[in-house]
This record gives C-alpha cells, sequence and structure tokens, in this order.
C-alpha cells in the first residue's frame, strides 16, 4: 500500500498541550528570549535590555502570583532587574558634573 499525502490518519498532528488554548510565543521560549536579553545586556545596550527581559520573564511567569514558576522566567526578571539598574548607574555616572540644569 502506499503512503499518500494529505489524507493521513493522523487528523491532528500537533499536540494539544502547546497549541491548544493560546496563541503567541510558548511561555518556555518568552523566559528563553528573557535569559538571552538579560545576559547580553550586561554587555551591549543595557538600558534597552534589561526592561526587555523584565517584561519577556514576566511574561513567561504568566498570570498567576501563586504557584511554581519556571526558573530560567524568574532568572531573567531578577537579571534584567539587576541590568537597568547598572545601566541608569553608569548613565549617572556618565554624566558630567556641574553643567546640567542647576
Amino acid at each position: 500500500m502506499m503512503a499518500s499525502f494529505g489524507t493521513g490518519s493522523r487528523r491532528h498532528p500537533r499536540s494539544r498541550g502547546r497549541t491548544w488554548s493560546r496563541t503567541g510565543p510558548d511561555r518556555a521560549t518568552l523566559a528563553v528570549v528573557g535569559l538571552v536579553c538579560a545576559v547580553a545586556g550586561f554587555f551591549v545596550l543595557g538600558i534597552v535590555l534589561g526592561p526587555a527581559a523584565i517584561v519577556c520573564g514576566r511574561l513567561a511567569m504568566g498570570r498567576s502570583r501563586a504557584g511554581a514558576r519556571p526558573v530560567p522566567a524568574v532568572v531573567a526578571v531578577v537579571l534584567g532587574v539587576i541590568d537597568t539598574v547598572l545601566a541608569v548607574l553608569w548613565l549617572i555616572g556618565a554624566a558630567p558634573l556641574g553643567n546640567g540644569l542647576l
């Protein structure tokens, strides 16, 4: 018997656990993206990548405040906050003293 294209026995090739209730990126993917943004923010554009890591990590955690949270999402949020604070402190330190508005 030859296999036919388009009329297979599998009506739903994708698993329901990942695609049935949500649209958009998977939570694990958002956590990894946030983690990459946080790590890259230590080297370049921390003022931009830090808040991006916070947003991605927070979205990956979901809406519930209680319960188990994925570790990469929490790490992304924490590193994103550290990234943002260090970038702001660097910008304050780079500003010349005495040439401000006052």
